[in-house]
Parts: structure tokens; C-alpha cells; sequence
């Protein structure tokens, strides 16, 4: 499969803490990618790298064959890349189709005619079709951890970034979340998710990527990567004997 973004020796550096330290990450198109790592580790600001709510101090971010290492986030989201944040921050007076249409419209540069098909579609996807005409603040947590994976994939996204979209949620809460995230992969579109729920990654993805100190520690098959020594240690904190 053609390689959908690429991270060139890419780098964020806060003063002397390199939050993100000369990582080189490719991801193919269709590919289902986990990340995880210890609390600052660097993962969501990795993210902010792709998404262009931080801006690289050295490297190259590539994206379907353009280099937006100097795009800003708006023009990132046209090329086709969606995003869901730890914490839902939904437009709470508004309803959740009213929600969706500002991501597929503004986000994703949908015509206005296209976007209610689309954001119609979404909400069936993700089960929230019969909450469609309710204002978002008053959705469950389950509900806005959807919504927030809706107004990503309302835009149409090539590429799908998840983060941390499970915590919080209850055991089934999760398992429902998880089944929707393998119907969105298994229609085609590309997923690199964070998360600290490990087996609802490994029930998704099919390659794992730990960091640690803003760079990779480990990469490769999950259930490998997860047996590996370093990894117990600095994952789990599990020591190496």
C-alpha cells in the first residue's frame, strides 16, 4: 500500500524539553496504527505535529504525496485529515447535526447541499442518529465521545486521528466505541489512535508504536511489542529482571 503521511526526522522542542525528538513515522493508507507511551511521552503532541496545532522545529510532515510541514490546520483538514481530542468540546447550544455540519463544511470544505447527506451518514455510523435534532450539552459521555469521532469523520477524512477517545468510559462503553472504530478502519479509511486502553488497541490495530521521552521505543505487531522487556518497564513498570 502507497504511504499516507510520513514524519520525517520530525522534532518539537519546548526550550531544552524535546517533547518530540527526530521521529520517523510512515503510515500506509489503510493501515490501522496504535500509539501509546507513558503520560508525556509526547503522543498528543505528536499529533498537534500532523494536525499543524504545533509547528515542527526541525523535520518534514508529508501528507498523500504534499509536504504541509508549513501548512496551518484549516488547509490540513481540506487534504483529508480528522481529528478527535481527549476532552469533548462540542458546540453546546447547538444540535449534533448542527455540530457535524460545521465540521464537514468548514472543516472539511463540503458544499452545503453535499454536507446533509454526508453528516446524515455519519450519524448513522455512529449511532447518533436519533440524537440528530438534540442541543450536544446534553449528551452522555459515551454520546460526546461519539460526537467528537462524528465531526472528525465528517469531514471525510483520509486519515483519522483518535485520541484517547475510550477513556473515561465503562467496559462496554468501550467495546461499542470499539466496534464502530473497526467498521470506520474496515470502510477504508487510514487510523492511528492513541490510547491507554491496550486491548481495545490491539483489537483494531495491527501495528504498535510505544514512546517514550518524545521519541520511538518500540515498534512493531502489538502483542510482540508488548512483550518486549523495555517496554514492560517503561510501559507498565514492570522491572526488567
Amino acid at each position: 500500500m502507497p504511504v499516507l503521511l510520513q514524519l520525517q526526522a520530525v522534532s518539537k522542542h519546548y526550550g531544552a524539553l524535546k517533547a518530540v525528538d527526530n521521529v520517523n513515522v510512515a503510515v500506509e493508507a489503510g493501515e490501522a496504527l496504535a500509539v501509546i507511551g507513558p503520560n508525556g511521552a509526547g503522543k498528543t503532541t505528536l499529533f498537534n505535529l500532523i494536525t499543524g496545532d504545533a509547528a515542527a522545529t526541525t523535520g518534514r510532515v508529508k501528507f498523500d504525496g504534499s509536504d504541509m510541514t508549513t501548512m496551518p490546520p484549516h488547509a490540513r483538514s481540506r487534504l483529508g485529515i480528522g481529528r478527535s481530542y481527549q476532552i469533548p468540546h462540542p458546540f453546546a447550544n447547538m444540535s449534533v447535526f448542527e455540530n457535524l455540519l460545521v465540521g464537514a463544511i468548514y472543516g472539511g470544505g463540503i458544499s452545503e447541499r453535499e454536507s446533509y447527506k454526508r453528516c446524515s451518514d455519519v450519524l448513522k455510523v455512529t449511532g447518533l442518529y436519533d440524537k440528530a435534532n438534540v442541543p450536544a450539552r446534553t449528551l452522555t459521555l459515551l454520546q460526546r465521545k461519539r460526537l467528537e469521532l462524528a465531526r472528525a469523520l465528517a469531514i471525510e477524512p483520509k486519515l483519522l486521528l483518535l485520541d484517547e477517545i475510550a477513556g473515561g468510559l465503562t467496559e462496554y462503553e468501550c467495546g461499542e466505541l470499539v466496534k464502530t472504530i473497526k467498521a470506520i478502519h474496515a470502510a477504508g479509511t487510514t487510523i492511528v489512535w492513541i490510547e491507554h486502553i491496550v486491548h481495545a488497541l490491539v483489537s483494531v490495530a495491527s501495528r504498535l508504536i510505544v514512546m517514550n521521552f518524545g521519541q520511538i521505543l518500540a515498534e512493531g505487531k502489538p502483542r510482540e511489542v508488548m512483550a518486549d522487556a523495555r517496554v514492560r518497564e517503561v510501559y507498565m513498570g514492570i522491572p526488567v529482571s
